[in-house]
């Protein structure tokens, strides 16, 4: 592909030089600017219009026929590397597609990762390192272009779409992974998956707590609810009194948040102000009206002591502190909607 581009290049240089040269010549043989490109363009085109002018000596025919020459090579050298570009190109990618159905063809005992967002990049590459075989499926295009780049194996498409999990070798696998962002999307791609193989390992995704149910009765082995699943391992950390110090440090907390985002979770602070609606009610109520978009994982009250596992029952007062983990698109609409503020 770069030898092409290469003569492309080439061949417009040499085609200008050309066109110069020549016009330069005809005008050193007494014709006018005009009358010169125009010779130029009729005689290296091939149109095959008459001469401008009589030419009348020898040299005048010589010129002419070398311009001829060498602006036709010229044409021709480029546009045979842009053809052979175009050519190369087209033969790479059926190269590469015939490579990845013969693959995908052969894959067994694989796994097999619907979506190839936050969870599906951090679950991709473990696999990776792990030596795991695996492709992704997706049809979005910065996500395929992602995926590509870092060598996947990947299948466009509808991950819902029975056709395209045959394509994967949905028969063969041992696991799949649905982790798109959308339930009932992950519900159905659960159901047509444990229908086209009832031996396959299912793990699925889940955004909200009531959707567990209905993965499981699609036929999901096992459901993730990233959330729920980090708030319940920092609210077992956050025992330790290591944790308690860990979470007064903003330093921490920032290296915390970061490694969340990978799961499209985060740990925020939230002050509830003086006109929140929230104040007077339990955390119970905080977290109800949340949906299950975050739990809360500690409290800060005033000099107090930092209340680690606050109890439900507990009462909001005007400027607490609410230590809580959530998901990054629904907190901060959450958090304006009852006037919590973020903690300075």
């Amino acid at each position: 592909m770069q030898g092409s581009f290469k003569k492309d290049i080439l061949g417009a240089i040499l085609f200008v030089i050309t066109m110069i040269f020549a016009i330069f010549g005809y005008v050193s043989f007494g014709w006018s600017l005009l009358e010169s490109v125009y010779m130029v363009v009729i005689t290296i085109f091939g149109v095959g219009y008459g001469e401008v002018q009589p030419l009348t000596n020898p040299t005048q025919k010589i010129f002419t026929m070398l311009v001829i020459i060498a602006g036709t090579s010229s044409a021709v050298y480029g546009v045979g590397g842009f053809i052979q570009m175009v050519t190369e190109g087209e033969i790479n990618r059926a190269f590469e597609a015939d490579r990845q159905r013969k693959t995908l063809a052969n894959l067994e005992n694989h796994v097999i990762i619907c979506g190839f967002g936050h969870i599906g990049q951090v679950l991709a590459k473990q696999l990776n390192e792990g030596k795991e075989f695996f492709v992704i499926i997706d049809n979005d295009v910065e996500n395929l272009t992602t995926a590509k780049n870092r060598s996947y194996l990947v299948q466009e498409g509808d991950a819902t779409d029975e056709n395209v999990l045959l394509e994967v070798g949905i028969q063969k696998a041992k696991v799949l992974a649905t982790v798109l962002p959308n339930d009932a999307t992950n519900v159905f791609i659960t159901l047509t998956a444990r229908e086209l193989n009832p031996d396959l390992i299912i793990l699925a995704r889940g955004e909200l707590p009531s959707t567990e149910k209905k993965l499981r009765l699609a036929g999901a082995n096992h459901v993730v609810l990233p959330a729920s699943v980090s708030g319940l391992r920092m609210a077992n950390l956050i025992t330790s009194p290591s944790m308690v110090d860990f979470l007064a440090q903003k330093e921490e907390q920032s290296y915390l948040n970061d490694l969340l985002m990978q799961i499209n979770v985060q740990m925020e602070e939230l002050v509830v102000g003086n006109t929140s609606r929230l104040v007077g009610r339990t955390i119970r109520e905080l977290e109800i009206r949340g949906k299950g978009a975050f739990i809360v994982v500690a409290l800060r009250r005033g000099n107090e002591p930092l209340i680690t596992h606050p109890n439900p029952s507990l009462l909001l007062n005007s400027g607490d502190i609410l230590i809580v983990l959530g998901h990054q698109e629904d907190l901060p609409q959450f958090a304006r909607f009852y006037q919590l503020n973020r903690s300075k």
